[in-house]
C-alpha cells in the first residue's frame, strides 16, 4: 500500500467517503488488535490497508500474517450516519429501515445475522482471514451478544477462520468470539 491514504494504489484520489471507510476501518482494527493482545498476551502488530480482493486490514499476529474483515454493526439509519458522517446508499437505507421495523428485542440478532450471511458470501485472496464486527450500537454491549450466541448464525461455507464482536463502539465491554464457538 502505498504511505499515503489520500490515494489508491493506481494513483487515483480517494473521495471523501472512501478516506473516511479507511479511516473508521483502520480505527476498528486498532481496537481489536489492543484487546485481542490484551486478552491473550499474544502480539499483534502493524496494519497495513489492502485493495478490495483482499480483507481489509492486514497485520502480523505472533508474527504470522493475518487478515482482518472489518465490518461495522448498526441498529439504525442515525447511528451509521453519526459514525459514517455522511449520507447512506440506497440500499443500507433501504436495509436499515427494514431493521427498523424489527422488533427491538430482536434487532440486534437481526441485524447481526444478515451482516454475517453477506460477509459469508465474499472471497478473499488471503491464507487467514478474521471477520471483525464493531458494534455501533450504544444500547448493545457485550452481554447482550453473549446472550444470543445460540441464535446467531454464520452460513456453512464462509471464508473465516475466526469471527469477532468489538462489543461496544469504544470496546469498553471487551470482545465476544462468536466462531469458532468458545
Amino acid at each position: 500500500m502505498t504511505s499515503d491514504l489520500n490515494f489508491s494504489r493506481d494513483g487515483k484520489p480517494l473521495s471523501d467517503s472512501e478516506k473516511e471507510k479507511i479511516r473508521l476501518e483502520h480505527e476498528a482494527a486498532r481496537l481489536f488488535m489492543r484487546l485481542y493482545e490484551s486478552c491473550y498476551q499474544v502480539p499483534i502488530r502493524h496494519i497495513w490497508h489492502n485493495e478490495p480482493t483482499k480483507p481489509d486490514v492486514s497485520c502480523y499476529l505472533n508474527k504470522e500474517k493475518l487478515d482482518l474483515e472489518i465490518a461495522h454493526l448498526y441498529g439504525s439509519e442515525v447511528e451509521a450516519m453519526l459514525v459514517l458522517g455522511r449520507n447512506l446508499g440506497e440500499a443500507t437505507l433501504r436495509y436499515l429501515n427494514e431493521l427498523a421495523a424489527t422488533p427491538p428485542h430482536e434487532r440486534l440478532l437481526t441485524a447481526l445475522n444478515r451482516l454475517l450471511a453477506n460477509k459469508a458470501e465474499k472471497n478473499y485472496h488471503s491464507e487467514k482471514v478474521w471477520l471483525v464486527i464493531r458494534n455501533a450500537n450504544p444500547l448493545w454491549r457485550k452481554e447482550n451478544f453473549v446472550q444470543r450466541m445460540d441464535a446467531i448464525h454464520l452460513p456453512e461455507n464462509h471464508p473465516f477462520e475466526e469471527v469477532w464482536v468489538v462489543a461496544d463502539f469504544s470496546g469498553e465491554s471487551g470482545l465476544v468470539r462468536i466462531y469458532p464457538a468458545p
